[in-house]
C-alpha cells in the first residue's frame, strides 16, 4: 500500500519530492523518486511512498522497472491473485527480482502492451492505483507513453489535475496542491453537489480544475493529450431474466466464493486483523477468517452517554461475544474493545487535511479512530464495506420495498399518514430518532417516480433550501444538475429490475466517492491499509447476474436485507448477529452538536463567519441551528455539513492546510536526514 505521485511536463526534483513527502503517512516504510528527460523537452517523474505489506525487503522498493528498464511503475495497492500471475508469466519467460505483486503488474503490462490495456487490467483481482511509464519505441521521435488506471470499484483513489500540455497526478490532492501553478480553488459546481449528497461524486472535485479518475478506468497519455476510456463496469440482467439456479444451490456458491475472496485477502508479510461491529458483514468475514488462523478483531464504541438514541452505534456486547464464540469453534480471535471519548474539537481539522475534500459523514471519525488504535499492533484490517451495495441493505432499499406497496392505499389514507409523519417531533433522544428521519424523507418522496424519489432519499439539501442558503457570490457558473450522475447511471441499466438499478448506483456512485474514499483516507492517515473482501469482482458479477431481486431483498412490510448473503452465512453465525438490525459505521453527532462542539458551531457559524465566506445567508444557516437546538426539526447532518465545508475553507482556500503539509514534509527530512 502506498501513496503515488506524478508529473509530466511540469514541476522538477524538488516539486516531486514534495508531493510524495506530504504523502508520507500513505507510506511511512520507503521513499522512491524516478525521472527522465526527453529529445523533444518532454518531462516524466514518478514519486512513492511505500507501506510494505509483501515482500517487506529493498526488493519491493518503488517506482519499479521490468528487466531491462523500459517499464516503470509507481504502484498503490494489492493484487490478490498475483502468485498465480507470476507463474503464468515466468512460464512465459519474464525474470522477477522481487516477490511483490507490484512487479507482477510491471511484467503483466509487459506481456499484454498498450493496445491491450482493458484485458491486461481485468487480470487483476484487487485494488490498484498505478501509473506505468512505457519507453519503448524510437523516443527521438516522440515522447513515450504513461498510463494510469483504478480498480475496478474505486477501492484506492488517483487525483490529476490537466492543463496546457502539462499533467500531475496524486493518490491525495494535497500532493497537487504542491505543484507549481496549481491552486487551491472551489468548484461551484461541485458545491452544489455537495450541498445535496454531503459528499462530491466522481469525477469532479471541490476544487476546480481537478478531477478523479473513475472507478473501473484508465487514462493514456502521449503527446499532451490524455484519453480516458473504461474498461469494466458492473453489468445487471434485464428485469424479466430468467435465473435458473435454485436459492440453496445460489447461498451454497455465494458462501463458497465470499469465503474464498476472504481467504485471497489475507495474503500478507505483517499482521492482518478485522474490523467487528455487531453487523452481518464484518462478523462474517471474521468467521471466514477464524477458519483459516487466529484472529485479532476491533470494536469501537463510545461511553454510554453517547448511545442514546443513537441507533447507528453499535451494541458492543455482541462482538465479545461473537469473539468469545469462534474461539471456542475455530481458532483463539484476539478481541479488542476500544472505547473512545475523543477530542472532536480537535480532531477535526486534521481529518479534514487527510479526506482532502470535504466529506460530512461523521463516519470518517469512527474510521480514522478504529484504525488509529489497530495501527498498534496491525498494518492490515479487512472491511465489510461492499456488502450492502451487493446484496441490498440500506434502509434506502427497505424504503423503495415500502414505497411500492404503500402506492397502492388510497389516496385519501396516504394523505392522512403523511399529514401525521410530517407533525412528528425529531424525538431525539430516543431509539424513534433514525426511523422518524427516516419516515420524513420517504414521504416527502413518495408523489415522485422511483428514480426521483430514490435520488431525493440521498438528498440533504433540496432546491429550494440550497436557493434560501444562497449568497449569490456561491451559484456562478454553477448551472448544472447535481444529480446529473445518478441520472445516468439509471439510465444506463434502465433495463434491470428498479433494486439492481439503486444497488449500480450505490456501487457506482455512493460506495466509491463516500465509502472507499474515506476508508482509504482514514485508514492511510493511521499508515493502516484496509481490504475490501466483498468487493472481488468475480464476486460481484456472480451476485449480479444470479441473485433475483426477491433474494436481496424479501418481504413485503418488514423486509429482511441481504436476504441470500444471510442465508449463505446462516451455518457460520450465531443468531444474536443474524437478528441484528442495520447499524452504520457512524458517530453520535447530536451529542456533540449539544455539548463538544455547541462552541465551534457558534463561532465557525457565526454571522460574521458566514458573511465573510460569502456562500451562504446567515440567516438561512442560522435558522438551522436554532430549530435543531429547539428539538424543532433534526438538522444534525446539514449543521455537520456547514461545519465540514467551513473548517475544510480555513485549510484548504485559507492557507491553514500548508501549516500541515510542511510539518509532514518537515518530519520526513528529519527522517531521512
Amino acid at each position: 500500500m502506498c501513496g503515488i505521485s506524478g508529473l509530466v511536463n511540469c514541476g522538477d526534483t524538488e516539486t516531486l519530492s514534495r508531493m510524495t513527502s506530504v504523502q508520507s503517512h500513505r507510506g511511512p516504510d520507503d521513499f522512491g523518486l524516478w525521472q527522465r528527460h526527453f529529445p523533444d523537452g518532454g518531462y516524466i517523474g514518478l514519486g512513492s511512498r511505500r507501506l510494505a505489506i509483501l515482500d517487506l525487503s529493498a526488493s519491493g522498493h518503488m517506482p519499479m522497472a521490468n528487466e531491462d528498464g523500459t517499464v516503470w511503475i509507481t504502484y498503490n495497492g494489492e493484487v490478490y491473485n498475483f502468485a498465480d500471475l507470476r507463474t503464468e508469466l515466468e512460464s512465459k519467460g519474464h525474470r522477477f527480482r522481487s516477490h511483490t505483486d507490484t512487479e507482477v503488474v510491471v511484467h503483466l503490462y509487459e506481456e499484454y502492451g498498450p493496445d491491450r490495456l482493458k484485458d491486461c487490467l481485468n487480470r487483476l483481482n484487487g485494488m490498484f492505483a498505478l501509473a506505468i511509464v512505457d519507453l519503448r519505441g524510437d523516443l527521438r521521435s516522440a515522447s513515450p507513453k504513461l498510463f494510469l488506471a483504478r480498480d475496478h470499484f474505486g477501492i484506492k483513489p488517483l487525483y490529476y489535475c490537466e492543463r496546457g500540455g502539462k499533467l500531475a497526478f496524486a493518490s491525495e490532492v494535497k500532493a497537487l496542491l504542491e505543484v507549481p501553478g496549481i491552486e487551491a480553488r472551489m468548484s461551484f459546481e461541485a458545491l452544489e453537489k455537495y450541498l445535496t449528497f454531503l459528499w462530491v461524486p466522481d469525477p469532479l472535485t471541490m476544487f476546480e480544475g481537478i478531477y478523479k479518475l473513475p472507478a473501473g478506468h484508465y487514462a493514456v497519455w502521449q503527446r499532451g493529450e490524455l484519453q480516458i476510456k473504461q474498461y469494466w463496469d458492473l453489468t445487471f440482467p434485464p428485469a424479466d431474466h430468467r435465473f435458473e439456479k435454485s436459492e440453496a444451490d445460489v447461498a451454497d456458491e455465494i458462501c463458497t466464493r465470499f469465503c474464498a475472496s476472504v481467504e485471497r485477502q489475507m495474503v500478507s508479510d505483517v499482521p492482518i486483523a478485522a474490523f467487528l461491529s455487531a453487523g452481518l458483514d464484518s462478523s462474517s468475514i471474521v468467521a471466514a477468517m477464524a477458519r483459516k488462523q487466529p484472529v485479532r478483531t476491533y470494536t469501537i464504541t463510545f461511553p454510554g452517554k453517547y448511545r442514546v438514541g443513537e441507533t447507528a452505534i453499535d451494541d458492543p456486547t455482541v462482538p465479545m461475544r461473537f469473539a468469545r464464540k469462534l474461539s471456542c469453534e475455530h481458532r483463539e480471535i484476539e478481541h479488542h474493545e476500544i472505547v473512545v471519548e475523543p477530542d472532536v474539537v480537535s480532531l477535526l481539522p486534521k481529518l479534514a487535511w487527510h479526506m482532502d475534500e470535504p466529506t460530512a459523514d461523521p463516519a470518517i471519525i469512527m474510521a480514522y479512530l478504529v484504525c488509529r488504535e489497530a495501527r498498534k499492533q496491525s498494518t492490515v484490517l479487512l472491511s465489510g464495506v461492499g456488502g450492502d451495495e451487493l446484496f441490498a441493505g440500506y434502509r434506502k432499499h427497505v424504503a423503495y420495498g415500502w414505497a411500492r406497496h404503500y402506492r397502492r392505499i388510497p389516496r385519501f389514507a396516504r394523505s392522512a399518514a403523511e399529514r401525521l409523519v410530517f407533525a412528528l417531533p425529531s424525538l431525539r433522544g430516543t431509539r424513534w430518532k433514525g426511523p422518524v428521519r427516516l419516515a420524513k424523507k420517504a414521504a416527502r418522496s413518495l408523489k415522485f417516480s422511483p428514480a426521483e424519489a430514490f435520488i431525493r432519499n440521498c438528498t440533504y439539501l433540496d432546491v429550494q433550501q440550497r436557493r434560501d442558503l444562497d449568497s449569490l457570490k456561491s451559484r456562478q457558473g454553477a448551472e448544472s444538475e447535481p444529480a446529473d450522475r445518478h441520472l445516468a447511471a439509471f439510465d444506463k441499466v434502465q433495463h434491470a429490475d428498479f433494486l439492481n438499478q439503486m444497488l449500480y448506483l450505490d456501487s457506482k456512485i455512493f460506495m466509491p466517492t463516500l465509502n472507499l474514499t474515506y476508508n482509504d483516507k482514514m485508514s492511510m492517515a493511521s499508515s493502516v491499509e484496509v481490504r475490501v473482501p466483498f468487493l472481488d469482482r468475480e464476486l460481484a458479477e456472480f451476485a449480479a447476474w444470479n441473485v433475483p431481486p426477491e433474494w436481496k431483498l424479501k418481504g413485503k412490510w418488514r423486509p429482511v436485507t441481504k436476504y441470500v448473503f444471510r442465508e449463505a452465512m446462516r451455518n457460520m453465525l450465531p443468531d444474536e448477529v443474524m437478528r441484528q438490525p442495520k447499524a452504520g459505521f457512524a458517530a453520535p453527532i447530536d451529542y456533540w452538536l449539544a455539548h463538544d462542539l455547541r462552541s465551534m458551531t457558534d463561532d465557525l457559524l457565526s454571522e460574521s463567519q458566514i458573511r465573510r465566506r460569502g456562500l451562504f445567508q446567515p440567516e438561512a444557516v442560522r435558522r438551522y441551528v436554532d430549530e435543531h437546538r429547539r428539538g424543532a426539526e433534526d438538522w444534525s447532518m446539514q449543521i455537520w455539513q456547514f461545519l465540514t465545508l467551513e473548517i475544510w475553507a480555513q485549510l484548504f482556500l485559507d492557507g491553514g492546510a500548508r501549516a500541515f503539509a510542511e510539518r509532514h514534509i518537515g518530519e520526513q527530512q528529519l527522517a531521512t536526514a
